[in-house]
């Protein structure tokens, strides 16, 4: 299948399969807030629904060395729009008002509950804005992408596919899995070359951090673009990949997911108290539009 009618599989009900990936992730593989085994964590075995199985057969089979470069050259000229911030987060919600099954939130909503979770631990004021905008690269919906384009855990191109990445075994069909060098273990890569040298799967987290690159601490970077890499953070593969740079920075992308995780609430926030504090604080560092 091409990835253009890969893509076409996805346009109709297309919600539904960010709506179920989300849904799964929360309710089965992190349904605690408290601390837990590491082997009990992102259990697959036996997904609620189907359609979870669903966007991974599709994301891996379609996320190709090529397909990321192609995507970059897309995308990372950045030259679609600009807007401001808010702007982007109610552009944003015109396609995912009805993503989250959990609770009947919308995404600035889910985006102001991670923020406030972060800013209530006393952290500083640059990680809580990184939890207010790190989903915004979702915007990619609109643009017509299909989901498997744009959420889903990431993952390396270019070199062997990790058994430990979710749904692994989805991997077969992707042609990558048997070319002479991407399906190699070592790839296009040199042992330690840095993940800021590799190519990873085309996603939201990669094209984020692309358009607030400029702005924002490294840490807070490393929030972004890398919050989605499971294999990494959680499962602690790829390690071979890394520098020391990575490895200074893993803690706070690990620091960061169990907001984005658990900080959902049925409660909304108070948008109204809230945005003069969230104006400022998007005032502090970006600029009035940015760039898409």
């Amino acid at each position: 299948m091409s990835d253009q009618s890969a893509s076409g599989d996805l346009q109709n009900g297309g919600n539904s399969i960010i709506n179920a990936v989300e849904h799964f992730v929360e309710q089965q593989v992190y349904p605690e807030t408290g601390p837990r085994a590491h082997g009990d964590y992102r259990n697959y075995e036996d997904p609620a629904r189907d359609s979870v199985r669903d966007f991974y057969r599709l994301n891996h089979r379609h996320q190709t060395h090529d397909f990321v470069i192609r995507q970059r050259e897309i995308h990372l000229g950045l030259n679609r729009c600009r807007m401001n911030p808010f702007e982007a987060l109610d552009f944003l919600n015109t396609l995912i008002d009805d993503s989250d099954p959990d609770i009947d939130l919308d995404q600035l909503q889910h985006l102001l509950q991670t923020a406030e979770a972060i800013r209530a631990d006393g952290h500083p004021d640059w990680f809580v804005l990184t939890g207010l905008l790190h989903d915004l690269g979702k915007v990619l919906c609109l643009w017509g992408e299909p989901q498997w384009a744009v959420v889903g855990d990431t993952f390396p191109v270019g070199c062997q596919f990790n058994e430990r990445v979710v749904y692994s075994e989805y991997f077969a069909d992707n042609p990558d899995t048997t070319h002479p060098v991407y399906g190699t273990p070592q790839g296009i890569y040199q042992p330690g070359c840095g993940l800021r040298n590799i190519l990873m799967s085309w996603g939201h987290d990669e094209y984020l951090f692309h358009v607030l690159r400029q702005y924002l601490p490294e840490p807070a970077l490393y929030m972004i673009r890398y919050h989605s890499f499971y294999a990494w953070h959680r499962e602690e593969q790829y390690n071979w990949l890394c520098d020391d740079h990575d490895r200074e920075m893993l803690p706070w992308v690990r620091k960061f997911n169990p907001y984005d995780l658990y900080s959902k609430s049925p409660v909304p926030p108070n948008w109204s108290e809230l945005k003069p504090y969230y104006t400022d604080l998007i005032n502090k560092y970006l600029p009035d539009t940015i760039a898409f």
